[in-house]
């Protein structure tokens, strides 16, 4: 199997193989996000440490780009028919993908991101918010035709999905700003109280890192499922946890917007390989090269920077999109 240039360029990270879950017909449940329901945002407009001013609000006045024919025209008949371009997402992480404060309204970077991709594609952006259990199936049946909610790329996905990447995937450790944790590895994480969410890549790693522990004779983290973001910020805040491990978007939200807690360490979310984030398209359906290169246009023309920026996210921007199928994915490792 040839290695794609996504593997082979150094100008993006090496994509990895993460949990196995479902195969065909089946959901491919493990993910990058926590699938709970979202924290609660303050107002429509937070400022944050970091200078970036968070809108929340219903009207987004988003950042957009201009058709490029050549490629509507590339875009396969059955999507392009009805002039819209359905994206699923989960609504549930800020600032990704969240609910507005008029609590209906979907928002948030990956849907900025698709807004820029259905300019170029001249198509209106039809938004969907689904749990992230549902993406799969719907993406199979049709009900979807894209999804921008933080999806890694892995060894199962890819036998049933085509993608194209757009930001590095990574997971940070996030703890009291009184805290003195410094967590790069699972030495760090001995007899700690680490919260986490059921069946996510966070997990996955840190089941892997208590097996090392075990090994070496230490105590593992003690792990704490919650059902919810608001849920585990709380538990994280009033000490019930000593550290919490979410997306690193996520993190940097809230060390931004709080002055109770801090990121403590980084991952990649593809422990101990690499992986990236992706527009996931069915497979083999024509979509997915187009996608990448209408990523690629926004890339060259800064509106795709100009989002990250917005949303404080231009630490996990890449150089460049590229499709990745089950053809051209190897799971190299570092």
């Amino acid at each position: 199997m040839s290695q794609p240039p996504a593997l082979r360029n150094p100008r993006l990270r090496t994509l990895a193989v993460l949990p196995a879950v479902v195969l065909a017909g089946m959901a491919v449940l493990t993910g990058c996000s926590d699938p709970g329901a979202q924290a609660a945002v303050a107002g429509q407009e937070t400022a944050a440490a970091n200078g970036v001013v968070y809108n929340s609000s219903p009207e987004q006045n988003r950042i957009r780009a201009q058709k490029d024919p050549a490629l509507a025209a590339k875009v396969p008949a059955a999507i392009a028919e009805d002039g819209k371009l359905t994206v699923g997402t989960t609504a549930g992480s800020v600032p990704l993908s969240f609910h507005a404060t008029d609590n209906k309204t979907p928002i948030g970077s990956e849907l900025d991101l698709a807004q820029l991709v259905a300019d170029k594609l001249g198509l209106e952006l039809d938004v969907q918010v689904t749990a992230w259990e549902n993406w799969p199936l719907k993406t199979q049946s049709g009900d979807l035709e894209v999804v921008f909610s933080n999806v890694g790329i892995n060894a199962d996905r890819v036998k049933l999905f085509d993608f194209s990447t757009y930001r590095a995937a990574f997971m940070g450790f996030e703890a009291k700003s009184t805290s003195s944790y410094d967590i790069k590895s699972s030495a760090d994480i001995s007899g700690l109280r680490i919260s986490v969410g059921s069946g996510t890549n966070q997990e996955k790693i840190l089941l892997a890192w208590n097996k090392e522990l075990e090994a070496a004779g230490k105590a593992p983290a003690q792990l704490q499922y919650y059902s919810s973001d608001a849920d585990t910020i709380l538990a994280l805040g009033s000490g019930r946890t000593d550290v919490n491990i979410t997306p690193y978007p996520s993190a940097v939200y809230r060390a931004n917007t709080r002055d109770d807690l801090k990121i403590v360490g980084k991952v990649n979310a593809g422990w101990p390989n690499e992986t990236l984030v992706a527009a996931t398209t069915l497979k083999d359906n024509g979509l997915a090269p187009v996608i990448t290169d209408a990523l690629n246009e926004v890339i060259k023309d800064g509106s795709y920077a100009k989002v990250l920026n917005r949303w404080g996210l231009s630490e996990e921007a890449l150089t460049a999109s590229e499709t990745v199928n089950e053809s051209n994915y190897t799971g190299a490792t570092k």
